[in-house]
């Protein structure tokens, strides 16, 4: 059980990096840039492939210019 809520945690972090990024007309090169972190980590943090560290998020949350808790907010599974 804990491995498939690990999992559907990552996957939405990743799926609002996502929707942000795109709400903001940003790339994914654009946000790794200012976030200075490599372009392959943006996208697999967006699918979900990785879990971010929160020293990661929080780059990303500047780059994006959002809040942390924005990434983070994760709407419970039915």
């Amino acid at each position: 059980m804990t491995r498939v809520r690990d999992e559907f945690i990552i996957k939405s972090v990743g799926e609002n990096i996502r929707q942000i990024r795109i709400s903001k007309s940003l790339s994914q090169e654009e946000v790794a840039y200012e976030a200075d972190i490599p372009v392959n980590q943006i996208g697999r943090i967006e699918r979900g492939e990785i879990n971010p560290t929160i020293s990661t998020l929080y780059v990303i949350s500047k780059a994006l210019s959002t809040s942390l808790a924005s990434l983070v907010t994760v709407v419970e599974q039915p």
